[in-house]
């Protein structure tokens, strides 16, 4: 994976629009869904339990965020994970907030027990607790540098057989014995709710284009937000116009942006 295979999936992306179906949460569905939209997906944001199944069937990717969790809303992601199981769709978790309360943990367990995600991206106390590891969160906010959960995330892979993407000041995405490394982003980025969001949502719509190549997906995803979040910081005059800026770096975004910013390695 390199700065061209990230061009080559981003252009796919622009070209053939892939519509990518989210359980979001209130917090952060609009700019999520701008965000898609900025990529050159196509989002839908549906949560009803009467018609999950059938969007499932109509989009390319199912990205599952448990944000603002209630319990109509977890019926509804067990029977869009369900449906995109039986029609082998991809698909994205998000376990916001994994940890904090024994609801949160317990719901994600229940969603994890209904299908296999191809990928799961927390920050690394998220990971922790998914893991069943001891892990201490302040509400959607990881207390743990991202290093600590590569251990628990490599369990993940294991147990699961899914990519799992720690994201944080240096994100860590693994798949089997590959650990990629990532270190674009900028320390703005974490004065804007959802930013992790996004990385879901996105790892959604390259999943959308590579279902059968989980870690390249989640990569590609997890370089681009860093890489837009790096040149929207230095136009923006804080959080509020960082958010703007994002937004308009994304679709504005050149395979020489990608080439001149990308800082992803390999350590396995």
């Amino acid at each position: 994976m390199d700065a061209d295979s990230l061009w080559q999936d981003l252009q796919t992306i622009r070209e053939t629009q892939p519509l990518v179906h989210n359980i979001a949460n209130y917090v952060t569905m609009n700019f999520a869904a701008n965000a898609l939209l900025a990529l050159g997906a196509s989002p839908v944001m549906a949560h009803a339990s009467g018609e999950v199944a059938a969007m499932v069937e109509l989009a390319d990717a199912l990205v599952i965020n448990i944000g603002t969790l209630d319990d109509p809303w977890l019926a509804a992601m067990e029977q869009a994970m369900q449906t995109a199981r039986q029609l082998g769709k991809p698909i994205a978790l998000d376990p916001v907030g994994a940890g904090a309360t024994p609801y949160r943990t317990l719901a994600v367990r229940r969603l994890l027990s209904t299908a296999k995600p191809a990928v799961i991206r927390g920050n690394a106390s998220e990971i922790l607790a998914v893991a069943a590891e001891a892990s201490h969160t302040r509400g959607v906010d990881s207390t743990q540098a991202p290093e600590t959960a590569i251990a628990a995330a490599q369990r993940l892979c294991q147990m699961l057989g899914s990519t799992v993407a720690i994201t944080g000041a240096v994100d860590y995405i693994l798949q089997g014995d590959r650990l990629t490394t990532g270190k674009n982003g900028h320390p703005l980025m974490t004065k804007v709710t959802g930013m992790g969001c996004i990385s879901t949502a996105l790892i959604g719509a390259f999943l959308a284009i590579q279902p059968d190549a989980p870690l390249r997906a989640a990569t590609h995803a997890v370089s681009l937000v860093g890489i837009a979040g790096e040149i929207a910081a230095e136009n923006a005059c804080g959080p509020g116009s960082l958010q703007s800026h994002f937004l308009d770096t994304l679709y504005a975004m050149t395979g020489d942006l990608i080439a001149q910013r990308l800082k992803l390695s390999e350590l396995a």
